[in-house]
């Protein structure tokens, strides 16, 4: 989609940008892959925050997303594309030729009418989902599964995309948006292409009001609080943290501190970490 700019009528609006909702084509969704979504506020079954800074916001509905794309050999046609309010992407409705219909995240370049389909014997272009064993070496790939039928987890965001580096014996090498280089196993599925919406990392909110509709609350540093409410409270006037390093409301280190476990298991498929560091495989 692209961006549009808004007239300046008072300070907020000045910087404000939004999207201009080109590409969408239908602005209803479909009733039989919505359902309802149950607000929490970021907090778990005993009512306790464990996620801060969450609460309000719009109302919306979930859209069904076929992850899993196991519906092989069976061509689909695009039957429009649309907004989803939950995700930074787009998504594609399409009907199969059984009459089952579904959504799927929406690549560029997928259009209304374009035909796509699952499986193996899947031509590789853009909005089909084949097995990385079927897909040739140097494509763009997103909608990733780490683990084969379990359904895609990884690069599933606006404008993102990772692309295949190498296949050998039961793996795959896919080279991640964070720059990590990742063994997956070559019988998983990814669709073809780049994730559409590329341009919302450019929107600009323009005033607080705007999160508060996305749900997201206020976040307060830690610097001006008192010293009862956070690490780095206290003092007078702006003063330092007066700590070696910075805190969570906790005291626990924050930003930075490696909190990957040294034993985890899928270690031994990292190949080279965003960072550019190895992970020496045991």
């Amino acid at each position: 989609m692209g961006i549009k700019k808004y007239t300046p009528y008072t300070p907020s609006r000045r910087n404000m940008t939004g999207y201009d909702f080109a590409e969408i084509t239908k602005s209803v969704p479909e009733k039989s892959l919505v359902t309802s979504v149950k607000k929490n506020a970021g907090r778990n079954n005993q009512g306790k925050i464990t996620v801060r800074h969450q609460g309000g916001g719009s109302k919306r509905k979930y859209r069904i997303i076929d992850f899993k794309r196991n519906k092989n050999d069976i061509p689909a046609t695009v039957q429009s594309i649309e907004y989803d309010p939950n995700r930074t992407a787009n998504i594609a409705l399409i009907c199969y030729a059984d009459g089952e219909k579904s959504y799927i995240l929406a690549p560029e370049g997928l259009k209304v009418g374009m035909k796509v389909m699952n499986g193996e014997n899947a031509e590789a272009r853009v909005g089909n989902c084949l097995p990385l064993s079927a897909i040739p070496i140097g494509a763009q790939v997103h909608n990733i599964e780490l683990y084969p039928g379990a359904g895609a987890q990884m690069v599933r965001s606006a404008g993102v995309s990772a692309q295949l580096m190498a296949k050998e014996g039961k793996y795959a090498t896919l080279r991640l948006p964070s720059g990590e280089m990742r063994m997956v196993p070559i019988s998983c599925k990814a669709t073809m292409g780049v994730v559409g919406n590329g341009e919302h990392a450019l929107v600009k909110i323009g005033k607080a009001g705007r999160k508060r509709h996305m749900g997201i609350r206020p976040t307060v540093r830690g610097s001006v609080m008192n010293p009862n409410d956070h690490p780095h409270g206290g003092g007078e006037g702006k003063t330092g943290i007066g700590r070696p390093g910075p805190c969570t409301p906790w005291g626990k280190p924050a930003l930075g501190l490696k909190t990957r476990k040294k034993n985890k298991k899928s270690n031994k498929l990292i190949v080279r970490r965003r960072d550019g560091k190895t992970i020496a495989s045991k």
